[in-house]
């Protein structure tokens, strides 16, 4: 696989942002206090994953991340306008924790994948870290969904199987 490397970092920092808006903007919208907490931790690590990036791109585009991460939404991502067509049909908390979980395992997919094409292994680690979030992402929605939804926790499963 050709790839320029820094472009990739570039793109992963927006695609970052994106998660974050995603998570910013579903979180406003949420009336349950437990999801909109779940929703704003989200937000947070997105944040964070994007300094991850931050710290390893050369280019100079971007001077400010904290600049970078402030401005308006991308409306073209497929994240925010995931979360902007959920706001404007009838947005609900379930929804969102769907729309959540399958944008997380479709950004660990390609996070996996550009570990596996990236030579150098600083990036190839930061990488690496990001797709584990990532997936601890995923695992942290499911355990909320399940909340919402009244399914059995993954905590309370020993009790019901031994009963």
């Amino acid at each position: 696989m050709n790839i320029n490397v820094q472009e990739a970092v570039k793109r992963s920092i927006q695609t970052e942002k994106n998660a974050m808006n995603f998570y910013q903007m579903g979180s406003e919208k949420m009336k349950d206090p437990d999801a909109r907490r779940v929703f704003d931790v989200l937000a947070k690590e997105e944040r964070e994953h994007a300094g991850h990036f931050y710290k390893i791109y050369t280019g100079t585009d971007i001077p400010s991340l904290d600049a970078f991460l402030d401005l308006p939404p991308d409306n073209e991502s497929s994240w925010v306008s995931t979360i902007s067509r959920l706001i404007s049909e009838d947005f609900n908390e379930q929804k969102a924790m769907e729309a959540a979980m399958e944008r997380e395992l479709k950004l660990e997919a390609a996070l996996l994948e550009m570990a596996a094409a990236v030579e150098d292994a600083r990036i190839r680690a930061v990488y690496e870290l990001n797709a584990r979030e990532t997936r601890n992402h995923y695992a942290m929605i499911e355990s909320e969904y399940a909340r919402l939804m009244g399914m059995v926790h993954e905590t309370d499963i020993d009790t019901y199987v031994r009963e």
